[in-house]
């Protein structure tokens, strides 16, 4: 799995995923920069690798796209890899806009 890190480590990182480590009323994430970039990295690189796998449970089992990212989404956080409901949900979240659908 290729990370989104370069060798400066000064990328930006989504607004969007940095909240999921900055608690409601801090402005300060809960985690070091290099552990949110890994964890970014990490997700963005899953969502990526979904989109073929969602693409052909949309024309394999003919549900609608909501109900694909919802499937996605419960195998995610079964536990099979180390990944929080929080990032699940980004991660989600992330595969509707790469697919171009609703989320």
């Amino acid at each position: 799995m290729v990370l989104h890190m370069t060798e400066d480590h000064s990328f930006a990182l989504p607004p969007s995923f940095v909240a999921l480590f900055t608690e409601p009323g801090r402005a300060r994430p809960s985690q070091s920069r290099e552990f949110i970039q890994q964890r970014y990295g990490f997700c963005e690189d899953l969502a990526n690798l979904l989109v073929d796998t969602a693409r052909a449970k949309l024309w394999e089992l003919q549900i609608a796209e909501s109900d694909v990212l919802a499937r996605i989404h419960a195998g995610l956080v079964a536990g099979a890899i180390d990944i929080t409901e929080h990032e699940a949900a980004w991660v989600r979240r992330r595969l509707a806009e790469l697919l171009g659908w609703e989320h």
